[in-house]
């Protein structure tokens, strides 16, 4: 009886198979799709984002993506528009709190050089705010929620559209795996009334 003494094969480690599981099926190079899973892995288990979401096409155009973009929910509000605030302070309440927006997530490199033009053609991909189907989506809960906002009764700046155009949320990634985070706008954004 003979006895096989090569030793099995390694398990495969748990971030290579959370990137194999979450694949983007070759749509854009490795180390794009890479860097929006490592920027999803931060903002999920670092900053407690739920419903995210990687986006490959377009939501408007159906067209491939300059890169992958990510849209996710945030824990708290990200950004609060200037009259918002001043509304909201006049009523009592802290601009901070209240129901958090669905945001655009563009992964970057620290080392990546940005120019207009190319800001320009992402916010052409997309709309204000991520497609309402995603949403749907996510659960019964969260389309009640909004729902209720856009009733009318009491229904703050979140249950209005989003006021200031389109924004999103810049994810640079340093060398260092440090991520951080710049609110950028498609145009001229009012600025804040101290």
């Amino acid at each position: 009886m003979a006895i096989d003494s090569t030793p099995p094969a390694p398990q495969p480690s748990a971030l290579t198979s959370y990137l194999k599981s979450c694949a983007l099926h070759g749509s854009h190079s490795p180390h794009y799709q890479n860097l929006a899973l490592q920027i999803l892995h931060n903002l999920q288990y670092q900053h407690d984002w739920t419903s995210l979401h990687i986006h490959i096409h377009s939501p408007l155009t159906q067209k491939l993506l300059l890169r992958p973009l990510i849209s996710g929910l945030p824990p708290h509000r990200i950004y609060v528009h200037p009259d918002d605030q001043v509304e909201e302070l006049k009523r009592g309440l802290d601009p901070t709190k209240g129901e958090p927006e669905r945001e655009w997530v563009l992964p970057t490199y620290l080392a990546e050089k940005w120019s207009l033009r190319r800001f320009g053609k992402v916010f052409d991909a997309v709309g204000e705010e991520p497609p309402e189907e995603e949403r749907e989506e996510e659960g019964k809960e969260e389309v009640s929620r909004d729902e209720s906002e856009d009733g009318g009764a009491g229904g703050g700046p979140g249950g209005k559209k989003r006021r200031g155009g389109k924004r999103i949320l810049l994810a640079t990634l340093g060398d260092d795996s440090t991520v951080v985070y710049y609110i950028i706008h498609d145009g001229i954004v009012k600025p804040r009334q101290n």
